[in-house]
């Protein structure tokens, strides 16, 4: 018997809670563009309603977003083929079906490709290119391929095909969900949670490219729209059991939703520990997310400090870690004390250099070796006093 996905879709979600097998379809309430005239950066906030969910969160945890593809990509692969976008395929082990289009719209990865999806394409054409390229002496040239193209490059790269659509579709992985660090606290927003999402878009091998769920909420979400979401728990990220704890923040860019988050819920318990927070972009003028509230949570004592580092307003570039050193004796009487140390953001760069320097400061103002202030920082570890959310 073949199953239609929408009404095995609509059965399930009446019976069992919400998660990420049966997403809630949560209504957008707002949708607005954070960044000033003439930044080089889109990033979006997006106020998402929960009622009705039974859905809930903690400070820290991730929402997890089901995005769907661009449907101008969607339409590109389909002509590319020739294919009907009728046709019916089988999408799952279980025999679920759906018309071609709505499968590579909504069902599966069309923008990431990897050495298995090309290997098993290899044999459905006899392009000398692609057979060369999967052979075992040259994985690191298929790897490099893989690299930044997607189905499209494949497709187009190496035809002509000897494949059904069916046949290519069941080479494809299934639509993975998207998380993002919330950025709002629910006791402040009862029913909503807050995103802060930065569109990804670049140019690479003679195509524009954009990120399936960032670029989705930038261009194509409008409010009163829905999005299918779930709730993923963080245990590794979280504000400490007693609000008397002082708290260091690290989150540039859109490394700040967390610290939102966290912020918020403090207001809200008037948590009596000290909180810092060190914010950092390209321009003040354009990229200083959430500026005003933060100033306000300042004025009100709630953010007891608020360092910021805006790296393209200097001829010399000052990022966060910058301002760690710079603030080091303040910074280690803090930790000393028992703050807990926070950091958000990029993990290819910044929360390295974050790092690094958290290890200076303790070296410098602790007066100790280096293997020692690494020990030290280990301890702040083990202990849950220093905690990283990273991507």
């Amino acid at each position: 018997m073949q199953l239609n996905l929408e009404d095995t879709k609509n059965a399930k979600s009446e019976t069992l809670p919400f998660s990420r097998t049966n997403p809630f379809q949560a209504k957008v309430l707002k949708n607005i563009n954070l960044n000033g005239t003439g930044s080089s950066k889109e990033t979006r906030h997006i106020e998402l309603s929960l009622q009705g969910s039974g859905l809930s969160y903690v400070p820290g945890d991730a929402l997890g977003v089901i995005p769907s593809n661009d449907p101008e990509l969607v339409a590109s692969l389909i002509n590319e083929m020739g294919w009907d976008e009728e046709a019916v395929v089988t999408v799952s082990k279980q025999g679920e079906t759906l018309p071609l289009m709505e499968a590579l719209t909504t069902h599966f990865e069309i923008t990431l490709l990897t050495k298995k999806i090309l290997q098993q394409a290899a044999v459905f054409t006899e392009n000398e290119e692609l057979q060369k390229l999967v052979l075992v002496e040259n994985a690191n040239q298929l790897k490099e391929y893989c690299y930044g193209r997607d189905l499209l490059d494949m497709l187009r790269d190496f035809g002509p095909w000897k494949a059904s659509a069916q046949e290519i579709v069941s080479l494809l992985r299934k639509m993975m969900p998207r998380l993002y660090s919330i950025a709002s606290s629910i006791t402040a927003n009862p029913d909503e949670v807050h995103l802060t999402i930065g569109a990804v878009r670049y140019t690479a091998h003679g195509r524009d490219r954009k990120g399936v769920c960032s670029v989705l909420c930038a261009e194509r979400v409008q409010e009163g729209d829905t999005l299918p979401v779930f709730v993923q728990a963080n245990k590794h990220f979280y504000l400490p059991e007693s609000g008397d704890k002082d708290i260091i923040m690290v989150g540039p860019g859109t490394g700040i939703a967390p610290f939102r988050s966290f912020i918020q819920e403090r207001a809200v318990n008037k948590a009596a520990g000290r909180s810092w927070l060190f914010f950092g972009d390209q321009h003040a003028a354009s990229d200083f997310l959430y500026q005003s509230e933060l100033e306000k949570y300042q004025q009100d004592g709630v953010l007891t400090r608020l360092d910021t580092a805006f790296s393209r307003d200097t001829a010399q570039k000052i990022y966060v870690q910058h301002k760690m050193l710079e603030h080091g004796k303040e910074l280690f009487e803090w930790i000393e004390k028992g703050a807990y140390f926070y950091v958000c953001g990029d993990k290819q760069h910044m929360a390295k250099d974050v790092n690094e320097a958290l290890i200076t400061v303790i070296e410098k103002e602790g007066a100790m070796a280096r293997d020692a202030a690494e020990a030290y920082l280990k301890d702040m570890q083990k202990q849950g006093r220093y905690q990283r959310d990273v991507y």
